[in-house]
């Protein structure tokens, strides 16, 4: 399995023409498919966010009270159809990302409005550092694929939750995760996350030479 070492372009992916899809398996999020991935959230406010002390270096421990001391960050995100590609931005982090795509990328065009009859994900990541909520300002139903904690992930272990659009999800640290996707047009969420934002990723293009589907019918 080729290794990527270098950060991915979130804007130009630059992904290969013709890549197959591997279906991911969508449910409906409950407190019951979310266990051990997070847990749905009724108000952003009852929501405390985990943030992970960093780690010893070596055989001196970490002071205690030390750390874990920088806190969160909140802010608005994004998600946005135009055409055949989702976009993402997150003003917490001043990120700004093509989280998907609705057909083949190469056939992939922002100039219409037809409703995307899925999201293809080229990528995926988590954050060592803490949790994540994200919760509609919109409520309409979204979607977001996750798996548990392991550098070896591979495209099986991805599960689709689907969300009505009345409740937020968080998500405990280390969890695959890449953002949120609106099913149609654009939605907004409130963001909270570990101010810290280390990023692991996976670029299931190069690395497994598919992209994730995640059927919305």
């Amino acid at each position: 399995m080729l290794k990527t070492m270098n950060a991915p372009d979130y804007l130009n992916p630059g992904i290969e023409a013709g890549l197959p899809w591997h279906s991911m398996p969508v449910v409906e999020a409950s407190a019951e498919t979310l266990e051990g991935y997070g847990r749905l959230v009724e108000t952003p406010d009852d929501c405390e966010v985990e943030i992970v002390r960093w780690p010893a270096q070596g055989w001196r421990p970490v002071d205690e009270g030390t750390g874990d001391e920088g806190g969160t960050i909140e802010g608005i995100f994004h998600s946005e159809w135009r055409g055949d590609l989702l976009y993402g931005r997150n003003d917490a982090v001043g990120g700004h990302y093509v989280l998907g795509y609705g057909d083949d990328p190469a056939k992939a065009r922002e100039d219409h409005d037809e409703a995307p009859k899925r999201v293809l994900l080229w990528h995926a990541n988590y954050h060592p550092d803490g949790g994540q909520l994200f919760f509609p300002l919109d409520q309409r139903p979204f979607v977001v694929p996750l798996a548990l904690p392991g550098d070896d992930v591979t495209p099986g272990d991805f599960v689709c939750f689907r969300f009505d659009g009345s409740k937020g999800l968080y998500i405990h640290p280390n969890i695959w995760h890449e953002g949120v996707f609106t099913c149609a047009g654009r939605q907004r969420f409130f963001d909270k996350q570990g101010k810290v934002h280390a990023r692991v990723s996976v670029d299931f293009a190069r690395e497994f030479g598919l992209l994730l589907e995640a059927p919305f019918a």
